[in-house]
């Protein structure tokens, strides 16, 4: 143990500063191991719980489907009159 008088060597520095460090992720909070999957309805098959996915990658079954309405910048009937 180094004497309180005595000036720290660099590597004595790096040993505390190591022991006094804090993690940045925060405290590791222990979950039960999971696995987010959904079944086509159609076909049965399974599949990673995804946002954004549209179709059933075997069947080609619709899970979502987006119908476009009049926006405040883009109604149905434009047809590209400013460009």
């Amino acid at each position: 143990m180094p004497d309180k008088n005595k000036a720290l060597s660099l590597l004595e520095r790096m040993k505390q500063k190591a022991v006094e460090q804090k993690s940045y992720g925060g405290e590791f909070v222990e979950e039960a191991a999971k696995l987010n999957t959904r079944t086509c309805p159609n076909c049965g098959a399974g599949r990673a719980e995804q946002d954004g996915l549209t179709h059933c990658a075997y069947c080609n079954f619709a899970f979502l489907s987006v119908k476009l309405t009049d926006g405040i910048n883009i109604t149905k009937d434009d047809n590209s009159q400013n460009a």
